[in-house]
């Protein structure tokens, strides 16, 4: 895989042709900036930008008044070779807070490792309702100590709105829900992108995260897509070396919250 061509069709695709990714979103392109509005419960943020130096700071004063005037807090999604080179500093100074900081990998189906299958007394199902999407949910909590109330409403807004743009998946051990994933599909592109993806702590180092990565492989191949798309953290970086992804860049959401 060319590692520079592949980068710059993921630009190409994902960032300055964005597309909404949820019922009530939409991209807008505002001078230097590719940015989406979406409902309070819904993503909203800047996808990319291509900013000079001596603006830059304006351009980020710009958008802090823009989301705020909405009453939204917004994440701008921040990649390593993105400029100037000092933008993470300028969006720190402010007002944001940054995430933690993960890696772009993208790897091609066609050299990927996708035969991996859960182990004994697992199995995957599709999530396709809310019983489905409640249960991913629970999943999420358990495995990332997070709140997922929001992503309970999108997940089930896009299977119920515009079901052929995701896959959602849970892995089952016996009734009890152990690991779940997602899968965005981006109609025009080349790039499925894998989210998600989280075990709970019991049932780790089994290989399941494993699995569910081919289990989309698999899926993303029969549709025709060519290239799966991760934002990595340190943990499954490794396990999707061995599957075959490649690392390109570092990605982190540099989150701004109004004052209230």
């Amino acid at each position: 895989m060319d590692h520079a061509a592949v980068l710059a069709l993921f630009e190409r695709d994902l960032r300055e042709g964005a597309r909404p990714d949820g019922p009530g979103a939409r991209i807008e392109r505002v001078g230097a900036v590719v940015r989406q509005t979406a409902p309070a419960h819904g993503w909203n943020g800047v996808v990319g930008s291509a900013l000079e130096a001596s603006t830059a700071d304006a351009v980020i004063a710009e958008q802090i008044a823009y989301f705020t005037g909405l009453g939204r807090e917004f994440e701008w999604k921040l990649y390593g070779h993105d400029l100037p080179a000092d933008l993470g500093r300028r969006l720190v100074a402010a007002g944001f807070v940054p995430g933690p900081e993960e890696t772009l990998m993208v790897g091609d189906v066609a050299e990927l490792t996708l035969d991996t299958e859960p182990p004994e007394g697992v199995r995957v199902v599709a999530v396709t309702d809310r019983a489905g999407v409640d249960l991913l949910a629970d999943v999420h909590e358990k495995a990332f100590g997070a709140d997922a109330s929001r992503l309970r409403r999108q997940l089930l807004e896009r299977l119920t709105h515009d079901p052929g743009t995701v896959v959602a998946v849970v892995a089952l051990a016996g009734d009890e829900p152990v690991s779940a994933a997602r899968m965005e599909l981006v109609p025009g592109t080349r790039f499925a992108g894998l989210w998600g993806g989280g075990t709970v702590r019991d049932w780790r180092g089994r290989g399941i995260y494993r699995a569910l990565v081919a289990h989309r492989g698999r899926i993303a191949v029969d549709r025709g897509y060519r290239y799966l798309q991760v934002d990595a953290s340190g943990r499954s970086r490794p396990i999707l070396e061995r599957l075959g992804f490649a690392a390109l860049t570092t990605t982190t959401p540099y989150v701004y919250r109004p004052v209230r």
